[in-house]
């Protein structure tokens, strides 16, 4: 790494890294998680388990959004 790398230059941020990969992924889903897979799980018709991990939540949501249209750009 060069001396004038700029790392706001790289191609992705933490947002966009594997939920697998995360550090704290194993820790509870975050409150806004929370709600908005519970929205996202009734508008798909399907349960709501509110004891998913953050990585696990985040994956869940990515599911329910394609399953749902919701999130697609």
């Amino acid at each position: 790494m060069t001396a004038d790398h700029n790392p706001k230059s790289e191609p992705f941020s933490n947002a966009e890294k594997d939920p697998d990969d995360w550090t704290t992924g194993d820790e509870p889903m975050t409150g806004a998680q929370a709600s908005y897979l519970k929205t996202l799980s009734e508008e798909a018709g399907e349960g709501f388990d509110d004891s998913l991990s953050k990585a696990d939540a985040s994956k869940r949501i990515d599911a329910l959004q394609e399953k749902t249209g919701r999130g697609a750009n």
